[in-house]
């Protein structure tokens, strides 16, 4: 059941009219909430964006992002924020990236669950976002999602082969030449 609702869930950028229900809104919240994160810290916080005004005023700042639409489209936008000071930091990477990153890819599969779509927006400004929420500077806003109920169902998206992203034991030269040759690389 559950890998099934991996192969299904997809990107959503049209969204119909419909109000989503408060019940429906909480279960993606609290699929968020229950997300493991860094030693337990659980550093996020997330903003529940209804009001039109301010949801095109994000929009605005999303200019050239294939998501502007949608953050105006959907009747929520959910801002997912985190406090760095809550979270790890070792060795260079910063974990309260992977703390959000975990809770944002459980609220979109209980969003999928639900009916709901979510399309997951990392390109914007995040300076320019920070005064519309009135989020303090010590804050780190990661991710935005439109929510709501999708206007369209995108076509089947081609994955890339287990074979081709699993190597076994050490990393194989020879696997990645021939892919990069090929073509299948960015």
């Amino acid at each position: 059941m559950v890998m099934q609702l991996f192969k299904d869930r997809r990107s959503i950028r049209k969204f119909e009219e419909t109000p989503v229900e408060e019940e429906k809104l909480a279960e993606v919240l609290e699929a968020a909430r229950l997300a493991p994160s860094w030693a337990n810290r659980q550093c996020w916080s997330f903003i529940v964006v209804k009001d039109p005004a301010r949801r095109r005023q994000i929009s605005e700042i999303l200019e050239h992002n294939p998501a502007q639409k949608a953050v105006v489209q959907a009747p929520v936008l959910i801002v997912a924020c985190a406090d760095p000071a809550e979270s790890g930091d070792m060795l260079g990477k910063g974990y309260y990236l992977v703390d959000i990153g975990i809770a944002m890819q459980q609220l979109c599969l209980e969003a999928w669950n639900q009916g709901l779509g979510t399309v997951w927006v990392g390109m914007f400004d995040e300076d320019k976002v920070r005064p519309v929420l009135n989020v303090p500077e010590n804050i780190r806003i990661v991710a935005l999602t439109p929510l709501g109920y999708p206007a369209k169902w995108p076509d089947d998206r081609g994955r890339k082969p287990l074979d081709d992203i699993v190597h076994r034991e050490t990393w194989d030269t020879a696997k990645y030449e021939a892919r990069s040759q090929e073509g299948r690389l960015h």
